[in-house]
């Protein structure tokens, strides 16, 4: 096994690296096929001419533009003009208020970043007093694309440390914890690779954010499974003498509860298949890809190693055989905290799940302050880089939309100066019978009240008899992903909760005890997200989130809270099956409580740490998540399950068997394989 996948890295790992290479960050690359803008999009590539974009630098002097100024406005010019793969500059433009001026500068889209860092290196040589900046297309996609090239390389550091530090604190050992390091690492390579091909040869859409949660993600569920069966198989250390045996019983046992977590997590991901927005489709893929290689990576590297390396990788805490280990309370006496908190739930179950379940109901009141129409240009970034508070600039001085203008596309001419909002129209360009228009508006082009205006243009350029008239651009492109991303989230959220649930079914074989996993995990993502939403606005002051955040912290939240809940309720149900309902309840909470909350803590410590990255979704999603997980491994699955099916009792496996099984009349004093 270990050779098998020491060739497999050997022949993939080397298109893990092509991946940042395959992403397409793009907005356009984002809206689905029958979207308007999308179709504007495909039309304005008969009107172009080559491979430009532009940039706008501004300067500001709040007291007024000054001679020496305009001096250096029209230096700067010139210098643009000097510059490799930039066009003859327009400007400077004088702002009708004195106060601000500005220069329009074509740069080739493939060598933009380096057009506008040498801008940005020009303009700072000014008279003291005249702020300048560099904003517009280029501007805003060089920032951009410097956040995003620093994520891959910053996330693996990240996750890699965090994951060590917390495996040192839970193994205590200074050598058992580079074993499921180097799995993950693996399962990591291998699903970059298979992602990269996807991209490549299957048309799959990878952005910077699916392919930055595909780092977290493998790490995070690569390291909860190794912790799954490291557990296991430390405890069949203790009453195995051969660790290959120890090792077959622990997969026998453990794997089963894994593997059907796995599936239930990439199953709910691949239902994203469905969604019209590009990203939140190959985002489906791409995180499914990541659990199943973490899968693959831990139910066959990491025992190999395991049994390779043998029980001195537990040092200085080597598991011993010990016949004692075989009476059950032996292993019961290793767990001295969840055994209070299983006899608790065994004395107040009925007060427990009753009190947590209150608790968790007020936290959903926090969904009033959610807002999820999107972000402008600004919102977006953690900090403020040049191009936003350049478009600031433009946005005081000049008309608000005149460096994203929307986009008009039709067949015969149309008259649009009248429409409310618009602050001017363009002559139009003519190319294979078309007609575009380039539509300035009044408002900032990423604000509410521009995305206003672009539905009454399109009212007004539809409404034209035979001009089969298309309205695009950058504000009528975040108009229509806010309306696919709406959409999604009412298709897609039935269809995970429906699969889901049948997965559930059929692993635990009764309908009661699934029904009330998916119950008690739908309680506490509403009240993660109502929580969240509260703290995104009062204490981090973001301005929203974005369209799409709502189902993709679903996805995430309902997958991977399932995710413990199977494996406790897997346990639950192989020690049910010996010892009787509610002893099994109070026996598998006691066994699985520590390592399950320590899977719990990593990964939400490695989501955590895609709250330390610039850009505001990925700290959204990371701080969603990683609260989602703390509150579900802490309170759900700890107090919240156990407690309601402890108080149904038998009942909870109706109409399986079990439903109708009495408890035994004597606890047995061997712990049985279970087949």
């Amino acid at each position: 096994m270990l050779a098998l996948w020491i060739v497999a890295v050997a022949l993939l790992g080397p298109l893990a690296g092509k991946l940042g290479g395959a992403q397409d960050n793009d907005a356009s690359a984002w809206l689905p096929g029958a979207a308007e803008s999308t179709r504007v999009n495909a039309l304005e590539e008969r009107f172009r001419k080559d491979d430009f974009t532009l940039a706008i630098v501004v300067y500001e002097r709040s007291g007024g533009i000054t001679a020496a100024d305009r001096a250096k406005a029209a230096a700067d010019a010139a210098a643009f003009a000097k510059l490799p793969n930039v066009r003859p500059p327009q400007g400077p433009i004088p702002a009708k208020d004195g106060k601000a001026l500005q220069t329009l500068v074509p740069v080739h889209e493939e060598h933009a970043s380096t057009a506008v860092d040498a801008a940005r290196a020009q303009i700072t040589r000014g008279p003291p007093g005249l702020a300048a900046h560099v904003t517009g297309p280029a501007g805003g996609n060089a920032d951009a694309e410097e956040v995003f090239k620093s994520l891959d390389g910053l996330l693996l550091a990240s996750a890699g440390v965090v994951v060590i530090v917390l495996l040192l604190l839970i193994y205590r050992s200074p050598v058992l914890w580079l074993i499921p390091v180097l799995g993950a690492v693996s399962a990591l390579g291998l699903a970059q690779a298979v992602v990269y091909l996807l991209a490549e040869h299957g048309g799959l859409t990878v952005n910077a954010q699916s392919a930055g949660i595909l780092t977290v993600l493998v790490f995070g569920v690569a390291t909860d499974y190794a912790l799954l069966l490291v557990a296991r198989y430390r405890e069949e250390l203790h009453r195995h003498a051969d660790r290959h045996e120890a090792m077959a019983f622990a997969l026998h046992r453990a794997g089963p509860a894994i593997l059907a977590s796995a599936a239930t997590v990439a199953a709910g991901l691949l239902c994203l298949l469905a969604a019209d927005m590009n990203p939140t489709r190959g985002l489906g893929p791409v995180a499914a890809a990541g659990v199943l290689t973490a899968l693959a990576a831990m139910t066959t590297l990491l025992p190999a190693l395991l049994v390779i390396f043998g029980r001195w990788l537990f040092w200085p805490l080597v598991p011993r055989y010990d016949a004692r280990h075989l009476d059950p309370a032996a292993l019961e006496a290793e767990h001295g905290v969840w055994g209070r908190i299983g006899r608790l739930i065994a004395r107040a179950p009925r007060v427990l799940w009753a009190l947590t379940a209150v608790g968790l109901l007020a936290m959903t009141f926090g969904l009033g302050s959610l807002k999820n129409d999107g972000f402008t240009d600004a919102g977006q970034f953690v900090d403020r880089p040049d191009s936003v508070v350049g478009a600031q600039v433009l946005a005081r001085h000049f008309p608000a939309g005149e460096g994203s203008p929307a986009v008009v596309i039709s067949r015969a001419p149309l008259s649009l100066e009248k429409v409310p909002g618009v602050a001017s129209v363009s002559r139009p360009e003519s190319a294979a019978g078309l007609l575009k228009y380039e539509v300035t508006l009044r408002d900032p082009a990423d604000g509410m009240a521009a995305r206003a205006t672009i539905d009454r243009l399109r009212d007004a350029a539809h409404a034209v008899p035979g001009a089969d008239a298309r309205v695009g651009g950058p504000t009528a492109t975040s108009l229509d992903i806010k309306r696919a991303s709406d959409r999604d989230n009412k298709v897609i959220i039935p269809i995970v909760l429906g699969v889901v649930l049948l997965i559930l079914v059929a692993l635990l074989r009764s309908l009661v005890a699934p029904l009330l996993m998916m119950a008690t995990v739908v309680l506490s993502f509403l009240a993660t997200l109502g929580a969240s939403a509260l703290l995104f606005e009062h204490a981090f002051g973001f301005e929203g989130s974005d369209s799409g955040f709502p189902l993709l912290a679903f996805i995430f939240l309902v997958a991977l809270g399932v995710d413990y809940n199977i494996f406790l309720m897997h346990r639950v149900r192989e020690e049910s099956q010996a010892l009787g309902t509610r002893r099994g309840i109070v026996r598998g909470v006691t066994v699985t409580g520590g390592v399950i909350t320590s899977a719990g803590l990593v990964l939400a410590a490695t989501f955590a740490v895609l709250a330390t990255l610039p850009m505001v979704p990925l700290v959204q999603m990371g701080f969603v998540v990683a609260f989602g997980v703390l509150l579900d491994t802490v309170i759900v699955r700890s107090l919240l399950l156990p407690a309601l099916c402890y108080d149904l009792n038998h009942r909870i496996w109706a109409p399986g068997r079990m439903a109708r099984k009495p408890a035994p009349a004597k606890e047995p004093q061997v712990l049985e394989p279970v087949g």
